[in-house]
């Protein structure tokens, strides 16, 4: 049967609009079953865009340089090649659907319909005559944690985040700017424990500077600041350096005397009290470690517990009081917009506490 794609394309680019076809009505295939059936059919395909082909087995997911195709899996957080479905974005389509034009479809599902065939020597869709987005993606991102409670609910978010884009540490600086920026001023960012707005600029090591916070300290199981949880954005925060220097690497619990530059902020020998706005974001930064690096792959196994002065041991407390705090100060816009800005233009993972906040209960207990 004709398609009559190319018409459409022609009336959206003469109205002046973005072109964007409706998707076919035809059952959509998964990517694994379009990379079995590279004859060159015509074929609508479903999937997670994942990031941006250069070669047969390379693809960008950040610093995007062109809008002239794409890869999708059957999962957001593919990084195998093998299991991507490289699809050419042709010109009628880069303006919604190129990733240098448009960052943040990374982690999108869409339903592209074109040729099966060979595209960079590698398994593709070419010649497309329809793109569309398709649906909220964070229910199917979590699809493998879908009816799993406790230690099963935990292998499962621990598969579903441990693959991301790693950061060198001088990125972070570049990132925190956009993760942390204040919605009220775009010039500038917000502190997480003092809750000051401050020039995106005025980052470094000098007093009322601001630097790289570690919510979860880098002693606590002595990763300093290599690429993994040494710069894992879900726990890396613009703070005061004054303010860092007092909360050093104690763990989190309540009371002690006020700290200057912090209001709402208590210390004492041992732990450290953030202001109530930020409780929970604190809480749910640390569950989000302690599923993410869990010793398997390199790493340490950050466990929380119900303790102070855990030292150099991979532990942060107190667990009793995170899963309060966690309930009394649940995520906020500003929380999920940030959870978004990670998982979107930087890391490609989300912090699955800040899109189901039930899910630390289920693992932990009340």
């Amino acid at each position: 049967m004709r398609s009559w794609g190319w018409l459409v394309a022609l009336v959206g680019l003469l109205a002046g609009g973005v072109v964007v076809a409706p998707a076919s009505a035809e059952a959509e295939l998964t990517v694994a079953a379009a990379l079995a059936a590279q004859d060159g059919r015509a074929a609508p395909v479903a999937g997670f865009v994942v990031g941006q082909p250069v070669s047969a087995g390379s693809v960008l997911r950040s610093g995007f340089t062109g809008d002239t195709a794409i890869a999708i899996a059957d999962s957001a957080s593919e990084t195998g090649t093998a299991r991507m479905l490289y699809v050419q974005v042709t010109s009628a389509y880069r303006a919604a659907f190129g990733l240098r034009t448009n960052p943040g479809l990374m982690g999108r599902r869409i339903v592209v319909a074109g040729q099966l065939t060979a595209y960079f020597s590698h398994g593709g869709l070419k010649e497309p005559t329809s793109m569309a987005t398709s649906g909220g993606t964070t229910s199917d991102y979590y699809a493998a944690a879908a009816g799993k409670s406790g230690a099963a609910l935990r292998a499962a978010l621990h598969g579903i985040i441990g693959n991301h884009t790693k950061l060198s540490y001088s990125q972070v600086w570049t990132a925190l700017q956009q993760t942390d920026q204040d919605p009220a001023n775009a010039a500038n960012v917000v502190l997480l424990y003092s809750g000051r707005s401050q020039s995106k600029t005025s980052n470094g090591g000098n007093a009322d500077d601001w630097n790289r916070e570690h919510v979860w300290p880098q002693s606590h199981g002595d990763f300093g600041t290599a690429a993994g949880p040494g710069t894992d954005l879900h726990h890396l925060r613009p703070e005061d350096v004054t303010v860092n220097s007092t909360r050093g690497n104690k763990d989190f619990d309540t009371g002690g005397s006020t700290v200057a530059e912090c209001t709402g902020c208590r210390t004492d020998t041992d732990s450290f009290e953030p202001r109530d706005a930020v409780k929970g974001d604190v809480a749910r930064m640390l569950m989000y470690m302690a599923i993410r690096y869990e010793g398997g792959d390199g790493y340490p196994d950050l466990e929380l517990n119900d303790a102070v002065n855990n030292g150099s041991a991979p532990r942060t407390g107190r667990l009793s009081v995170l899963l309060r705090w966690h309930a009394a100060d649940p995520p906020d816009a500003q929380e999920r917009r940030r959870n978004e800005v990670v998982f979107a233009t930087w890391q490609h993972n989300r912090n699955p506490f800040v899109d189901h906040p039930e899910w630390a209960a289920s693992i932990w207990g009340t």
